[in-house]
């Protein structure tokens, strides 16, 4: 017959012991991998890979044919904008901008410039505003050679002349590092930790072993990039989720082995304890988490692919650390985990508690889970309705990138996009390239060019221009409406769908161009992101079957993960696309969702969704096993885990909370959505669903096909005694 205990055997246990007595060994192997690895990783790692082009995409075919028949289109260039209150003309003006010209002109990584007071066509009818293009030497210069033209621009303005650069080198020049904000999360982490633990030493645990992990995971995927790319971005996102589950990981086992210690057990024994269940626990939630993530894979994108495998390896590192590292630090502290506690009274009611009676003794936690099951159909009700209608607005989602448009006012990329957006119209930003194989007479594009320019939505269309060898043309056509604009993306689809078909020669051109390219883009990941997420939910589901033995159980998760994600990204388009509370949280204006955000959170969330739904339903089946009532097992499942999950939900909303403390709109954008999600899931869902639907099922829950509901064991006069003194 069974017996609540855990089990003391098997590899899991086998490896508890090896690092608990061999800790010193276990240890100094932990400091000098990490010194090691990180002197590699961080000296000789791979550099990021921000290029998203490719695939089949007419916006991809048309940067082929770029690339391959106009070389010298290749380099970055910057835009200077201008605006002179008296007209350009005016002499103080005109000095003025003459130098910044000449001054830009002496820079090393800036080709020849083009003033306008040479071209007309750079200068506004009035001859208030005016813009040329700033060529780059060379292509990818780097920021930290474009940030000093970008301050001497900026101070050259003042009289009523304003000088602004713009270009996406001259965004990132400006663009400061994220900054503290990691420092400030583990800070948070620390707080709640102390307040969780009350001890200094239990606090310390989880931080230190999270914080060697990451340091690890970082330098590793930085060495993977040589195989599999990723952008920038991917440093800070994957920081952020091994800091999360870092901690939390560490924290569930913590946790357990207090609760050994409690109940008797000697350190080693509560050590074994606390790996073989909380750890197994771990173990199958980090491999969830990167079965999530590997999801990325079917959107079929390189550098999501790349972002998919380093955040998976970090993860990996933290579940390594957190069942070896873990247990030889849980070998020098022993009983010590304890120390330095936080003060705290003892109160005398509760040595008079002995005489209460059992139903005043109940932790809040039990009692609110049976205020929950004492009406479930109500609960389950109201909870999904709200879940619903945070969703709601899911469904006016719009896909973008980030431009200067939606950057902090005080950049001079802004200023740039602003000046130019008055002179040339919103749509001089969001240019629509134009690209097609050609014979050597470049009229084949005239008919299309003329089809273009007026199509409603194009303010105008360039000349042909053709590429040296003959054997290519390009021109530009740009829309009356910006960027961000959801008239821009139509535009471009009715480019697509119906100017080009009908117009001579228009079959075989392409719309291309950084406007067109992040329209396609999002498209694409529309497109994949159903596939996506069925393939998620369904290895998830596979797993999850696999560690609770219950199909019923599997799907509930799956279902209430889904809701409360679902609600996450509402609540994202509500803030970031509607502008609710935007400006509070640190987004400039409003602008659509970033196209990588929604499909990287959810692979993320959905995994860890199922940590908690692991480490709550782990503990529910034990007392389950133990007891055989469903209603009692739920109650006192979440009895012994509400501390610890509320404590890992904080800890995870601190740590994705101050993305919003960066500079990064698309990464504050992701952390906003994670913590709404981590939050959402830790409250309505632990707190309100999951007893309330679980409390509908009845014995239903433990449905598994050919094979009956567990039964209960019978549990040592000990245990019960402990039991009822929860």
């Amino acid at each position: 017959m069974r017996t609540a205990n855990p089990r003391t055997d098997g590899a899991l246990a086998g490896l508890a012991r090896f690092c608990y007595r061999r800790r010193r060994l276990v240890l100094m192997a932990w400091i000098v991998g990490v010194i090691a690895v990180a002197f590699v990783g961080f000296g000789y790692g791979a550099a990021p890979d921000n290029d998203f082009s490719g695939g089949n995409s007419d916006s991809a075919k048309a940067q082929a044919l770029i690339e391959k028949h106009f070389p010298e289109r290749q380099g970055d260039t910057l835009t200077l904008a201008i605006k002179a209150e008296k007209g350009i003309d005016d002499p103080a003006a005109r000095q003025k901008i003459e130098k910044a010209l000449a001054d830009l002109a002496t820079s090393p990584v800036v080709g020849p410039v083009t003033s306008p007071y040479q071209d007309k066509s750079l200068v506004t009818q009035d001859r208030r505003i005016a813009r040329t293009t700033i060529p780059l030497t060379r292509k990818d210069v780097d920021k930290t050679a474009v940030k000093p033209l970008v301050d001497m621009v900026k101070n050259a303005s003042g009289d009523g002349v304003t000088l602004a650069l713009g270009g996406t080198q001259a965004e990132k020049a400006e663009t400061p590092p994220q900054g503290s904000s990691e420092s400030v999360g583990i800070v948070a982490a620390a707080v709640i930790l102390f307040i969780a633990f009350g001890s200094l030493v239990a606090m310390g645990l989880p931080i230190v072993t999270a914080l060697l992990a990451i340091a690890a995971g970082i330098a590793l995927m930085k060495l993977v990039g040589y195989l599999v790319p990723s952008p920038d971005f991917t440093v800070i996102l994957a920081a952020m989720i091994g800091l999360g589950v870092g901690i939390d990981y560490a924290l569930f086992i913590v946790t357990r082995y207090k609760d050994g210690l409690q109940a008797g057990d000697a350190p080693e024994t509560a050590t074994v304890k606390a790996i073989t269940t909380a750890g197994h626990a771990v173990l199958f939630a980090g491999t969830t988490v990167v079965i999530a993530l590997m999801g990325l894979i079917v959107m079929g994108q390189r550098l999501m692919t790349g972002v998919a495998v380093a955040t998976s390896v970090i993860v990996l590192v933290t579940m390594i650390a957190a069942v070896t590292l873990l247990p030889a630090f849980l070998g020098f502290t022993g009983h010590k985990i304890n120390s330095l506690r936080l003060p705290r009274r003892t109160s005398r009611r509760r040595q008079a508690a002995g005489d209460a009676s059992p139903e005043r003794r109940r932790t809040i936690a039990e009692r609110w889970a049976g205020v929950v099951q004492r009406r479930p159909l109500v609960s389950a009700i109201l909870a999904g309705a709200v879940l619903l209608v945070l969703a709601a607005p899911t469904l006016s989602m719009r896909l973008s990138n980030p431009d200067a448009s939606v950057q902090p006012r005080d950049r001079s990329s802004y200023t740039s996009y602003e000046i130019l957006s008055e002179g040339f119209g919103p749509g001089y930003s969001a240019p629509l390239i134009f690209a097609a194989e050609v014979g050597s007479n470049q009229a084949d594009l005239r008919p299309v060019i003329e089809a273009v320019s007026v199509t409603e939505g194009v303010a105008y269309a360039t000349p042909p221009q053709v590429s040296k060898d003959g054997q290519a043309a390009i021109f530009m056509a740009f829309p009356t409406t910006g960027y961000q604009d959801e008239a821009t993306a139509d535009l471009v689809h009715h480019l697509r769908d119906d100017v080009l078909p009908k117009a001579p020669g228009g079959e075989g051109v392409y719309v291309g161009g950084p406007n067109a390219g992040t329209i396609d883009a999002a498209d694409d990941i529309g497109s994949r992101l159903p596939l996506m997420i069925v393939v998620v939910v369904a290895v998830s589901l596979v797993l999850l079957i696999a560690l609770v033995r219950s199909v019923t159980i599997a799907l509930q998760a799956a279902v209430m993960n889904l809701l409360s994600i679902g609600a996450a990204y509402g609540v994202l388009v509500a803030v970031v696309q509607w502008g609710w509370l935007g400006s509070a949280l640190g987004f400039p204006t409003t602008m659509p969702i970033t196209t990588w955000v929604p499909m990287m959170i959810f692979p993320v969330l959905f995994g860890l969704s199922m940590d908690y739904e692991v480490f709550l339903i782990s503990r529910v089946r034990e007392e389950y096993e133990r007891t055989g009532d469903t209603r009692t097992a739920v109650t006192r499942g979440m009895a012994r885990t509400a501390k610890v999950i509320t404590a890992a939900a904080a800890i995870m909303v601190a740590v994705f909370t101050t993305s919003l403390l960066g500079p990064d709109v698309a990464v504050k954008q992701g952390g906003l959505g994670m913590a709404v999600a981590v939050l959402i899931d830790a409250t309505i869902i632990r707190m309100i669903l999951v007893p309330a639907v679980m409390e509908l099922c009845g014995k239903a829950n433990w449905w598994m096909p050919g094979r009956r509901a567990p039964k209960a064991a019978s549990a040592p006069a000990a245990e019960v005694a402990e039991e009822a003194r929860v």
